[in-house]
């Protein structure tokens, strides 16, 4: 285990940058073969609008790097944090890792991104994407790429959290955000079963429909179970979805001006 984590740890950009490749790569080919949904669209002209917003974030989360660097630094350092008061098996505090930031950094500032004004203005820009695929889990306006990796620090300080362990929860998220975003059209048996623990692509399409309650449903990333222990899940039909905003112009979804613009634009309105 020790060694694994270790390989994490040492992971070089490029093989982080490889992995991304890859989990688009995957899910560009099922995509393509069994789409769960026919788009009649320019697949790399999509992809391109998205990837800016990639690029985008990329950019932030090298500022990012180096304020994390000093955190870990400081947590090991001062041994702060509820993990260093525990000694339990490897395994299991790396699972109390990932939970912990599973629930911080993705579920709960994921619900506040909904429910608090100002921040649902960024976070609209994910959610103005008519034809959801797998490109679309990069689509996030940089304010709400800030907002989540607060969360995120905010949870590493609480716990405590190793780097080996952030870094593999950094690489997991990756994984479940390409996957649970991508047009595939699983069989719904199998989605429904591996629901009950992890985010599935047929539950995660709710959450991305155009009108409440479904846009405000389904806010995990990796478990399901903080959906299921707030009350938060539902699980419908998927092909009763229909993807894009009720307050925004859906046909300027590709539109990165009118996109990144949107959180400041006074004539979109919200009834939050």
């Amino acid at each position: 285990m020790e060694s694994f984590l270790e390989f994490f740890e040492t992971m070089p950009s490029w093989q982080k940058l490889l992995w991304i490749f890859i989990c688009i790569s995957m899910n560009w080919v099922v995509e393509v073969a069994a789409p769960l949904m026919k788009f009649d669209y320019k697949k790399w002209k999509h992809a391109g609008v998205n990837f800016v917003f990639l690029a985008s974030d990329l950019t932030i989360n090298i500022l990012f790097s180096l304020a994390t660097v000093g955190i870990f630094a400081w947590l090991a350092t001062n041994e702060f944090g509820l993990l260093y008061l525990i000694d339990l098996p490897l395994w299991v505090e790396l699972l109390i890792a990932i939970a912990a930031l599973d629930f911080t950094a993705q579920y709960l500032v994921h619900y506040l991104l909904h429910k608090v004004k100002w921040m649902w203005k960024f976070h609209m820009i994910h959610h103005s994407d008519t034809t959801v695929d797998a490109t679309t889990a990069t689509r996030h306006h940089p304010g709400d790429y800030v907002l989540r990796e607060v969360f995120a620090l905010i949870a590493v300080t609480i716990t405590g959290i190793p780097v080996a362990f952030y870094l593999f929860y950094r690489i997991l998220t990756v994984f479940f955000g390409y996957f649970t975003h991508a047009n595939i059209n699983m069989p719904r048996g199998l989605d429904k079963a591996i629901s009950y623990v992890f985010v599935t692509p047929n539950m995660h399409k709710f959450h991305h429909h155009f009108e409440r309650p479904w846009t405000d449903t389904n806010f995990g990333n990796i478990f399901s179970i903080w959906d299921r222990m707030f009350g938060t899940l539902v699980y419908e039909d998927p092909s009763k979805v229909v993807y894009g905003l009720d307050v925004a112009d859906d046909s300027r979804d590709k539109d990165l001006l009118y996109q990144f613009k949107l959180p400041f634009d006074k004539s979109i309105k919200t009834d939050y």
